[in-house]
């Protein structure tokens, strides 16, 4: 490499701010797109952390109360016109279809058995669409993110074979710009991609738990219901 060519291509700010300001308009766009998109993901994986905490210990505390040996429908009242958890609200979902299937003289009514299951079903679907809330944005950054980065590359490879083709140079001090330029997009898509894949398998697999302790919890309820409708 000629001296000339080298102290040309020292001279070029090869900064990540510098790479941005030079790029395509094109590849500016999808260099915004992976960034916003990077953020967006970083902020649902802190939030999902912090309310799937809160919901861990929402749910030991309710399973201390429900099996301190307290009346459940003292239990129960002492929910009414509070904020309630998402293990009281599939307790109350069934507690308040037990009430509903007694009449006026505490006769029960025939497949309440089957309708306080179904109540506690329902309550748990709708926890399950709020808890996984977020998730399907993370699987799609995930897998659409390096593709996009690489659409960036392509684009702005092509470009920088238009500007070698105009200058009618290969030197390093044409060829680098451009070619520094396109790279950044793919590590944009790689650095959106990258932490959206791990930690949607992570917040996945927590939301499955948590659900679960809400299911088994709904399934233990209706056995303790079952008792009381066998006896």
């Amino acid at each position: 490499m000629d001296q000339n060519t080298l102290a040309m291509a020292q001279e070029i700010d090869f900064s990540l701010l510098a790479l941005f300001m030079r790029a395509t308009f094109t590849v500016k766009i999808v260099m915004i797109l992976l960034i916003v998109a990077s953020f967006w993901s970083w902020s649902i994986i802190i939030q999902k952390f912090i309310s799937y905490r809160k919901a861990r210990e929402n749910a030991a505390a309710f399973d201390q109360a429900f099996w301190s040996g307290e009346p459940l429908d003292e239990l129960y009242d002492q929910m009414q016109g509070g904020q309630m958890s998402a293990p009281e609200r599939v307790f109350a979902a069934g507690m308040t279809e037990w009430r509903r299937s007694h009449r006026a003289d505490g006769v029960l009514i025939a497949g309440a058995q089957s309708r306080i299951d179904r109540s506690m079903d329902v309550a748990i679907a709708k926890e399950a669409e709020d808890m996984n809330g977020g998730l399907s944005f993370l699987a799609t950054v995930g897998s659409t993110a390096p593709f996009v980065g690489l659409f960036g590359t392509v684009w702005g490879i092509k470009t920088a074979f238009e500007d070698i083709a105009m200058a009618q140079s290969t030197n390093l001090a044409v060829v680098a710009p451009g070619i520094a330029e396109a790279l950044l997009a793919t590590a944009l898509g790689l650095l959106a991609a990258i932490p959206a894949v791990i930690f949607y398998n992570k917040l996945s697999a927590d939301s499955d738990r948590i659900l679960g302790g809400y299911e088994a919890f709904a399934d233990e309820f209706s056995t303790i219901l079952s008792r009381e409708l066998d006896s």
